[in-house]
């Protein structure tokens, strides 16, 4: 039995291989069946949360992404069927302005749905280990939209991608294979410009973006009061969520991103939930512009953001367009860094008197509005056991929590009660403003504590430990990959293969 897990991973691991063309990334030549990096089993501590959680270790994932809050959240499907929040990680670095990436070069990174496969998944990368967001997909192309090789990877350096510590991609990299080794297809990767809740929807209510915003906030609102991960389609140079075909149709949907929507329906219990929830936010919205919430600046002049975790760290280190300190606070000065911080990172530079005034903004009218929202169940399938622990038990690789930090736990969802679907007819959507590309300030600002950095780069970034982690039972149904997602490589080369190793 342990013969058939170690084969059964080293061919996988020749299939992810194999399967990776990505070439702004690609830097290491070896075999992946020998790369511990990509091999690393996920640190006990974690594992230990997922079963006080309720969670399988190979059960579904999906990962989202904040800019202004710095933040990308991995939520789990724990065996009731619904997504929880295992964990959020503070990202180190990301590029450009709040908005959606237009073009090749203007350094932004994506906004938007994506599905990440197991062809997406690099671990040869030059920056430790990353994952290809699968930025154009549909949506992106229909409005003509360039650019490429748009990662989420480690090394705390970007230009257009998502940052993390090498410590901080290791784990992540190795939630998703084992994912994927469950027998999930593909896992949902969204990224939005902030956590879209009222307060940041008032703020930014002049920014041209918000049209664009407003729409991926549908899917947005359809996660968080079902816990499930929306289906995505593309029509009419919108994206539509959760869409279904009319009762008695026996003809399959057809999406095309530039082609008129199809007469869909989309179920009445999301519907009637969602619509509540928006209704309850656009009165919240309403209720915080008339009380005078001011609006949040553009900031052109400055390149991206970075958790303030890290900018604590580093010598003129700013958070740039992230969340700063809140006045009055300094508790990021004191907490440890969660993951080595290279030399030669570059922390985004601001104005100190703008940064000020922006600071401000940023941290008037805070209040949030609350959503009750009880639990829906859904059903769940079982998969066999992870087996890449096996591989790490025989290269004696082990792990241990590295990243952990403070999470608060989201509002639980509307309930889904059985009832008919709402048909919907079809009608054109709002569509993207394009983000203006920023430029770099040259103003530094006030210097900063001295930061912990590495001098030098091992080859395993994150602590591990002499005791190999034991992997709980896996459990999870395959979700399909979202329509539209750019693959990296052509649509077969998981498919089959991975079907004839299970």
């Amino acid at each position: 039995m342990k013969h058939r897990s170690l084969v059964r991973a080293l061919l996988t691991s020749v299939v992810l291989a194999t399967g990776v063309v990505l070439a702004g990334c690609n830097g290491e030549d070896m075999s992946l069946a020998s790369n511990a990096k990509a091999n690393q089993p996920v640190p006990p501590k974690l594992v230990a949360e997922m079963t006080e959680k309720d969670m399988d270790l190979q059960s579904p994932m999906l990962v989202r992404v904040f800019k202004q809050e710095a933040e990308l959240e991995v939520w789990k499907q724990n065996r009731s069927g619904q997504f929880a929040l295992l964990k959020t990680y503070p990202i180190c670095r990301w590029s450009g302005d709040l908005g959606p990436k237009v073009k090749e070069g203007d350094r932004q990174a994506p906004e938007g749905f994506y599905a990440i496969t197991p062809a997406q998944m690099n671990p040869r990368s030059s920056y430790y280990l990353s994952f290809n967001t699968g930025f154009p997909n549909a949506f992106d192309k229909s409005l003509g939209r360039t650019g490429s090789q748009l990662m989420v990877h480690g090394d705390c350096s970007s230009r257009g991608c998502f940052a993390m510590t090498d410590e901080q991609i290791a784990e992540i990299y190795s939630l998703g294979r084992e994912s994927f080794f469950g027998g999930q297809r593909s896992f949902q990767f969204a990224a939005f410009p902030f956590k879209m809740t009222p307060v940041n929807m008032a703020k930014h209510r002049n920014n041209p973006n918000m049209p664009f915003w407003k729409m991926i906030k549908q899917g947005y609102d359809h996660f968080e009061v079902t816990r499930q991960e929306p289906k995505v389609e593309f029509c009419e140079n919108k994206y539509v969520f959760d869409p279904a075909a009319p009762a008695g149709s026996t003809k399959p949907l057809v999406f095309n991103a530039s082609a008129k929507c199809p007469v869909y329906q989309i179920p009445s219990e999301i519907a009637d939930a969602v619509s509540a929830k928006q209704a309850q936010d656009d009165a919240k919205i309403a209720e915080l512009v008339a009380k005078g919430t001011p609006v949040a600046q553009r900031r052109p002049d400055i390149d991206g953001g970075m958790n303030r975790v890290f900018a604590s760290k580093l010598p003129d280190g700013a958070t740039g367009l992230s969340d700063p300190e809140p006045p009055g606070v300094q508790t990021a000065a004191y907490s440890r860094a969660p993951g080595t911080i290279p030399p030669h990172v570059n922390p985004p530079k601001a104005n100190a008197a703008a940064s000020t005034s922006y600071s401000a903004s940023l941290f008037a009218a805070s209040e949030e509005p609350v959503v009750a929202a009880p639990s829906t169940r859904v059903a769940s399938a079982s998969s066999d056991g992870g087996f890449f622990s096996n591989l790490a038990k025989k290269v004696g690789i082990g792990g241990s929590e590295t990243t952990a930090t403070a999470t608060t736990t989201p509002a639980a969802p509307v309930p889904t009660p059985a009832a008919k679907p709402k048909a919907v007819a079809s009608k054109a959507g709002p569509s993207a403003a394009p983000a203006t590309p920023p430029s770099v300030a040259a103003a530094k600002p006030a210097a900063a504590p001295a930061p912990l950095v590495a001098t030098a780069r091992p080859p395993l970034k994150p602590t591990l430990s002499a005791e190999p982690s034991t992997p709980a039972s896996g459990g999870g149904a395959g979700t399909a990959a979202l329509s539209g997602a750019a693959p990296v490589v052509s649509a077969n080369s998981f498919t089959d293969r991975f079907s004839a190793m299970r």
